[in-house]
């Protein structure tokens, strides 16, 4: 099914292939900085089994940003990557590898090379065909899963599919599995309804089999939690194994922070990540999560009005981070905005960050979570109410699916439903011409 025959052209040869340059990948500019910084964050730890995923999908990024030197030293490194993981030099693993190659190559007008490429992946089909012809390989439906998966939340559901076909095949794949699992458990964050039933036990099972996915530990909790299971001791014990872990996205770490700030004092989500931050001064990814805790404590915690030394370490942290993240920092900005509009001193300085936010030229999707945010600050902080609920209509409008856009909705939902706000007429024709 996936040999390329001797017939075709070179081109039609590389429009046949299974790679990311294929896979209709094609994201706005913003989203592609925003996973590039994302994928940056999972860090390139030795043993990790998705470090060549990690590679070739951060050399197609580079690539789609311009920086076509940046892919290819990416690209070999997932070369090297697989082959070091699997210890068994060239495999079926590099065929999505060699596809970014062969293509990277074509556009950079070096057809040689492009083609040379095209050969492995023919020698590599004919060697390690699929177990099933009217398939793709495991491994390509695999890092294709996992590639969606880490795309967009639009996607989650088509990677799903593709890691059952995967597994299906290959079932001994355990890290697949547990990127099944928890891709089916991001997907069902913001579902009303909550975790199926069978889907806590597929976690269950996975947990059994992969008990060092301490990200995977975390998520069960958090689900065992949110059926009524006493398990703050179990998560001091669990933050204290994360943080042995070396640090990564995929550690867990902000994971366990959430559980903190729902089931433990917030206070002490702070101290955890204070801690990490001792141990780790340098790491970005820890200051975010840092900055995320204080946010919680200052912005969400019923207590009465945090201290100055709070919100200035809050201040502080978030300014590192937007530095740290510069093109990818817009909801860093809103929550400093937020934070500062709990200082006594800082509401002049929130409305300033939300205004120079609402002048930049943003892409819908960014628009849509601006607009929500901002009428929650108008709401709640400013108490302008009317304005409030001119900016949720504002979100509501971008044709955008999000969780923003249906927040901004039920809120006019609940106005409208009340039936005493003068906007109410005005929100009865949004909503039914929506």
């Amino acid at each position: 099914m996936m040999s390329a025959s001797k017939s075709q052209t070179p081109v039609s040869k590389l429009e046949a292939l299974q790679c990311h340059f294929t896979w209709d990948l094609d994201p706005s500019r913003s989203l592609l900085i925003r996973l590039r910084e994302n994928v940056k964050d999972i860090g390139t730890e030795e043993g990790n089994s998705w470090l060549g995923h990690i590679y070739n999908l951060r050399g197609f990024i580079q690539y789609k940003l311009g920086f076509s030197e940046d892919a290819q030293s990416f690209f070999n490194k997932a070369t090297e990557a697989f082959n070091n993981m699997r210890n068994a030099g060239e495999g079926p693993w590099l065929v999505v590898n060699y596809g970014n190659l062969a293509w990277l190559h074509h556009h950079l007008g070096e057809q040689a090379e492009s083609e040379a490429y095209l050969s492995k992946i023919d020698a590599l089909n004919k060697k390690y065909p699929s177990p099933s012809q009217e398939e793709l390989h495991p491994e390509t439906y695999a890092e294709k899963a996992w590639t969606l998966m880490n795309f967009s939340a639009d996607k989650k559901l088509l990677s799903a599919d593709y890691f059952q076909k995967a597994i299906k095949m290959q079932p001994d794949m355990v890290e697949w599995n547990t990127s099944y699992i928890i891709g089916l458990v991001n997907a069902s964050k913001h579902s009303s309804t909550g975790l199926k039933e069978e889907i806590l036990e597929k976690m269950r099972i996975a947990q059994e089999q992969d008990p060092e996915n301490l990200y995977l530990a975390v998520k069960y909790l958090d689900q065992r939690a949110k059926r009524g299971e006493s398990i703050e001791d179990e998560a001091r014990e669990l933050a204290r194994e994360v943080l042995r872990n070396p640090v990564s996205s995929y550690s867990g770490f902000k994971a366990i922070l959430r559980v903190y700030r729902t089931y433990l004092p917030v206070d002490e989500a702070i101290d955890l990540a204070e801690e990490a931050l001792k141990d780790h001064p340098d790491e970005r990814y820890l200051k975010r999560c840092a900055a995320l805790c204080y946010k919680w404590k200052i912005t969400i915690s019923r207590d009465s009005r945090p201290k100055k030394s709070m919100i200035d370490r809050a201040v502080g942290l978030h300014e590192e981070v937007i530095s740290l993240y510069p093109h990818s920092s817009l909801v860093k900005k809103m929550d400093l905005a937020n934070v500062y509009a709990k200082a006594n001193y800082g509401q002049a300085k929130a409305e300033q960050i939300y205004q120079e936010l609402l002048e930049r030229d943003l892409e819908p999707a960014d628009k849509q979570v601006l607009y929500n945010n901002y009428a929650r600050y108008l709401n709640f902080d400013r108490k302008e109410y009317q304005k409030s609920l001119k900016y949720h209509m504002k979100a509501a409008a971008i044709p955008h699916q999000s969780f923003y856009r249906d927040s901004s909705i039920k809120v006019l939902e609940k106005i409208r439903a009340k039936g005493r706000d003068r906007m109410c007429g005005e929100i009865r024709e949004f909503l039914a011409n929506l």
